[in-house]
């Protein structure tokens, strides 16, 4: 049997049950590969099934406000996509007349749709055949075919698509790009895979020269970068508190946040005491300062490692456009701070 054959026969008997994968509609299949972007089913399933009942359809999602988007995102991160996500809504809506384009060159021109959604768009909403090449097919096939490509180089992707492309069966493309994601998903996982039941394990390349632990092939990733945030959690005679929205571009742009001092490194309780009464709140009294949490809390990115701290400080009177608890909840804000806030 061949690879293609013997691909889709396990995945008949063992795929998952998705609800992305029950229909064609476009529109859902793009927004659960937005939300699949750096995130496993498991986490970005309750995200998709709560935007699916906000915004059943693309006209629901181009009419909802950024900050109604952003705060149903809450948690998933990458908060870009959310944003991305909102204008080509809008676009689809209003330019496009809802019709999302039938094929994978018209899919690249949305904003956020890169080679990989493009080509899922078009491989399960409109079967056409083009391969679908993500972490899971890297994986696969370098391992059966015993490919030592860096799978980070430029040369990387297209190498393995033509592959996939010359293996995938042309009269049901989707399927074929379905099994091998999810036999990557499930079955050739990164670490320890079991191979002695795998149903290659006859013929796979890697575990014939015992490789498997060796590929794919990945290069080192960039040096993260350290950043220590300092928060200011205000409290006024009323309890109400200030916040603030991050208008810069970069992570969390567009999401709310307490008022932040940023340093170079972990300063203690003297330096950020002495900030905030030379720096902040000038129209009122500082009563007290307090740390709320002795350890930071370290907050990982991809490409940053976020240390960060709340300092209570309650002040005298009463603080101009002020928002009290329950007003709080209902802005988006980076997960980490509405953690903090579900704790108070």
């Amino acid at each position: 049997m061949s690879f293609s054959n013997l691909l889709i026969k396990w995945y008949l008997q063992k795929k998952r049950d998705l609800p992305w994968r029950n229909t064609i509609n476009p529109y859902l299949i793009w927004l659960s590969e937005i939300m699949l972007q750096q995130t496993r089913v498991a986490q970005g399933m309750p995200y998709f099934l709560s935007f699916t009942t906000a915004f059943p359809t693309v006209f629901d999602l181009a009419k909802a406000n950024e900050e109604q988007v952003l705060k149903l995102w809450q948690g998933l991160g990458y908060y870009s996509r959310a944003r991305n996500l909102h204008k080509t809504a809008q676009f689809v809506a209003n330019e496009l007349d809802g019709i999302f384009p039938d094929n994978y060159k018209d899919l690249l021109q949305l904003k956020g749709v890169g080679e990989y959604t493009a080509a899922a768009i078009a491989s399960f909403s409109y079967n056409e055949v083009i391969p679908v090449v993500d972490g899971n097919v890297f994986r696969v096939l370098s391992r059966y075919f015993d490919i030592e490509t860096d799978i980070a180089s430029a040369s990387a992707k297209k190498e393995f698509a033509a592959l996939a492309f010359e293996l995938m069966a042309k009269d049901n493309p989707a399927l074929f790009n379905q099994a091998i994601m999810e036999f990557g998903a499930l079955q050739c996982v990164p670490k320890s895979p079991n191979c002695s039941i795998c149903i290659f394990n006859e013929s796979c390349t890697a575990l014939q020269k015992k490789k498997v632990d060796q590929l794919p092939v990945k290069s080192k990733k960039l040096k993260v970068r350290k950043r220590y945030f300092n928060y200011l959690v205000v409290t006024d005679e009323l309890g109400n508190t200030i916040i603030q929205k991050r208008t810069a571009k970069g992570i969390w742009h567009n999401l709310y946040e307490f008022p932040l001092i940023e340093t170079d490194k972990e300063e203690d309780f003297d330096c950020i005491a002495e900030q905030i009464q030379n720096d902040f709140f000038k129209g009122n009294s500082i009563l007290s300062v307090t740390e709320s949490n002795e350890q930071s809390i370290v907050h990982k990115l991809s490409h940053q490692h976020l240390y960060i701290k709340f300092w209570e400080v309650k002040i005298e009177g009463i603080i101009a456009n002020g928002i009290d608890a329950k007003n709080l909840k209902t802005f988006p804000f980076p997960i980490v701070i509405h953690n903090f806030i579900e704790r108070e």
